[in-house]
């Protein structure tokens, strides 16, 4: 593999046992993960003594922690955002217990109904108290595009960049996200968004029916995107999402129906993925 990138993952597309997400990790020479869950539970939920059991495992397989994949900010802008705003605290202290700098966010639905354009001021107001408290903490926000929040479209991303304009305020760009909301990736959102991009996640999408497909099957055009990377220089991340099957723990991430009729993830579904990108990486 190139050596300007670093390979992480979302290993619970693998198993829900964190041991048997580690194993499959080390088999693929994979030394980092985005943590989402462990053991069938999220991430933001654990408790104190299964953070420092998770410390040990990943210890015992060598494994660290590239970002904490987090649900901070996929709530409704109606929910109790105070009570969310505790949540994110919570996050905060596990990522620094697991020495993550990074943690993904996203920026909030609207009510049922009601148009996202509305709740703009009051987004970017709770997004600029979470970037505030982490800068105080020393960890940096990563915004992931995702259908259907604010910050779903390239430029309503860069609308949070421009007014957030916080160093731990950053981005991480899921191409099968862009291409699932109908925008080209290479070079209209990358092109717009690339100086605030610093994590990346490997997902591409058939442009046709919003499909999940392995990387350079989609519309998500990654080839271009790494080979724009490899040309600047990007050391950073490299983050497998597969989304290729059913995993424990889907139905509270997604609101795509079909996501929930696929074959279940494990192993197999992961290490294509992986295949995938390698090849796409491997090219000169």
């Amino acid at each position: 593999m190139d050596c300007c990138f670093k390979l992480s993952g979302f290993a619970d597309e693998i198993d829900p046992d964190i041991n048997k997400q580690f194993e499959h990790l080390n088999k693929l020479g994979i030394k980092y993960f985005e943590v989402r869950g462990v053991n069938g539970k999220n991430i933001s939920k654990l408790t104190d003594s299964e953070v420092e059991s998770l410390k040990d495992a990943m210890k015992s397989h060598n494994i660290s922690v590239s970002s904490i994949g987090s649900p901070i900010g996929k709530v409704k802008m109606s929910d109790d955002l105070d009570a969310h705003f505790n949540k994110f605290m919570r996050v905060v202290e596990i990522a620094k217990k697991l020495n993550s700098k990074y943690i993904r966010i996203f920026s909030f639905y609207p009510p049922d109904g009601e148009n996202i354009e509305n709740y703009r001021g009051k987004i970017i107001e709770n997004l600029k108290k979470m970037a505030k408290y982490a800068e105080k903490e020393g960890v940096i926000l990563l915004h992931e595009n995702e259908k259907d929040i604010y910050g779903d479209t390239p430029e309503r991303c860069k609308d949070l960049f421009d007014n957030i304009k916080s160093d731990a305020f950053k981005g991480v760009f899921d191409p099968a996200n862009f291409v699932q909301c109908g925008c080209t990736t290479y070079p209209d959102a990358w092109n717009l968004l690339k100086e605030h991009i610093v994590y990346m996640h490997i997902k591409d999408a058939k442009a046709e029916n919003g499909d999940v497909v392995p990387a350079g099957y989609g519309g998500g055009n990654i080839a271009k995107i790494i080979s724009e990377l490899k040309k600047d220089g990007y050391n950073g991340f490299l983050s497998l999402e597969p989304h290729l099957g059913t995993f424990l723990g889907l139905e509270a991430l997604e609101t795509d129906d079909k996501m929930m009729s696929l074959e279940k993830s494990g192993p197999e579904k992961f290490t294509i993925a992986y295949e995938a990108l390698m090849k796409i990486v491997n090219e000169k």
